[in-house]
């Protein structure tokens, strides 16, 4: 099968990125757009644009017709969903598959059998794979969640079957609120996903979140490519993420890359896939549990392409079109180190409060090993009706420490101005001593929040970019105009837009 066109069905850096892919495979690119993002970066990476409808997701991104039109005006033969919006809506796939298109990820059954927590789980057992203890209820009602949480134990989980993010979610550790809890959970499930269907399992206190990321190809080939720590996150949602993990042994690395493996041929999986554990213990004696699959590419990938030598969304693109794999298990192999942060146009000091605005300055960091994956240029805006992340940035070096410092060092030549952002959270959490020392667990920011929230002063290479910034313009204002420089267009009068 040959692939000459792809339409990319997503926006801002993962756009951006299946784009630069394609280019270099040498297939052409479609676009799509809502209409606050007419003109984004995106939409002049690829080789035409479409719009697709306004500014709401249901209207525009997670518009299934909207798409599948949009794909059949520009002529592509394939799709690529990113991450995110459709990328893991089993309807999507097929939708995509009866209007003649390719759609770039595994097939609509692999993603509609993972998307069931429950269904997951109980394949997951069937090919040996180990699960956290739990129990499904057949009765369903309140009363019958609140007796398999006895049969479990405190503490224990109750989670939502179509889960994911962390909705319909919530840990009990007494009768007390154990009823209240349940009922909220589902729901929250009903609401998030239409699913108020609720499974048990026992809480694993101070867990590991680590992934494994696999690729299976049309002719059975299944790899696995190493783990990715992913346990500093926020409500669910990750934030940094690194690779090796500093917890995990050879031996531990060995047997969960082939439980990875294993998941995934049991559900014949085709294409980038990622099988997330709950890693209990350390060292020779830690203990995982499979904790779900994401039918996708990872927003971490450039993590494993770090350390592994690889590009995935090359191999997508490749696996799509019905060639094997460009690997064998034996050919991978980790190399060094290398960190992802997470930047956010938000404000940690006021709850994380997603920020939306005008870039006025945005000057990303450069240098040996350092990757940024951006879907922002400076002067454009941040819209508020998407996802606030900005940017990843990805580190590599030869070691976890330097690794580490490379990350602050670039950190600190990251100025941005206009709205705030999580950059001084992001130093101060690579810099914490826990952190340093690899002492981490799903809950270490809500562990640490107050130390790595306080507001910041900006850093000295945020001042001198806001001063040759302001004063650039300022000047190039005189010249034109005529306009005084007076005070109001003083460098330091802008400073307190600098994110805290």
């Amino acid at each position: 099968m040959t692939l000459r066109r792809v339409l990319i069905a997503n926006r801002g850096e993962i756009a951006i990125r299946i784009s630069r892919a394609c280019r270099e495979a040498g297939l052409a690119t479609v676009a799509v757009y809502s209409d606050p993002d007419a003109g984004a970066p995106h939409t002049f990476a690829a080789d035409e644009a479409v719009r697709i409808g306004p500014a709401a997701p249901s209207e525009s991104y997670l518009n299934i017709p909207a798409i599948i039109a949009a794909a059949k005006v520009a002529n592509a033969d394939a799709v690529h969903p990113g991450y995110g919006f459709l990328s893991e809506r089993a309807s999507f796939a097929a939708a995509c598959e009866a209007a003649g298109l390719v759609f770039i990820g595994p097939t609509a059954d692999t993603i509609s059998r993972m998307g069931s927590k429950i269904d997951a789980r109980e394949l997951m057992e069937a090919a040996g794979v180990p699960v956290v203890p739990g129990l499904t209820p057949s009765d369903q009602s309140d009363a019958g969640i609140l007796k398999s949480v006895a049969t479990i134990g405190f503490p224990a989980l109750v989670k939502a079957s179509a889960g994911g993010g962390g909705k319909g979610m919530r840990a009990l550790r007494g009768a007390e609120q154990a009823a209240e809890m349940i009922a909220g959970a589902r729901r929250e499930a009903e609401s998030a996903f239409g699913d108020g269907t609720l499974y048990v399992e026992r809480l694993v206190d101070r867990p590991r979140h680590i992934e494994i990321q696999v690729f299976g190809d049309s002719h059975g080939n299944v790899v696995h490519l190493f783990e990715r720590e992913c346990s500093v996150q926020r409500r669910h949602q990750k934030v940094i993420e690194e690779s090796p993990s500093p917890a995990v042994v050879p031996r531990v690395r060995e047997q969960m890359g082939q439980a990875a493996v294993a998941a995934a041929r049991a559900v014949n999986y085709r294409n980038a896939g990622t099988v997330e554990f709950l890693l209990e213990g350390s060292g020779d004696a830690a203990r995982f549990y499979f904790l779900e699959m994401n039918t996708r590419l990872q927003v971490e990938h450039a993590v494993t392409e770090a350390i592994a030598g690889v590009d995935l969304v090359r191999a997508q693109l490749a696996v799509a079109a019905g060639e094997p794999l460009p690997w064998t298990q034996e050919e991978l192999s980790q190399r060094g180190h290398a960190i992802e942060c997470r930047v956010y146009a938000e404000d940690p000091a006021n709850g994380f409060l997603p920020q939306a605005g005008k870039l006025l300055l945005y000057r990303e960091p450069s240098g040996p090993g350092l990757r940024v994956d951006s879907g922002v240029v400076e002067g454009g805006e941040v819209p508020v009706t998407y996802d606030p992340m900005l940017a990843k940035l990805i580190v590599q070096a030869e070691t976890r420490g330097a690794a580490i410092d490379r990350t602050i060092a670039a950190l600190r030549r990251y100025p941005v101005l206009g709205i705030r952002t999580n950059i001084p959270f992001l130093i101060r959490a690579l810099d914490h001593e826990a952190f340093r020392r690899g002492d981490l667990h799903t809950g270490f920011i809500e562990e640490h929040l107050e130390e790595l929230t306080a507001a910041a002063a900006p850093t000295p290479a945020a001042l001198a970019a806001a001063a040759t910034a302001m004063t650039s313009s300022a000047s190039a204002r005189a010249a034109t105009t005529s306009e005084p420089t007076a005070a109001s267009h003083d460098p330091w009068t802008a400073i307190h837009r600098w994110g805290r």
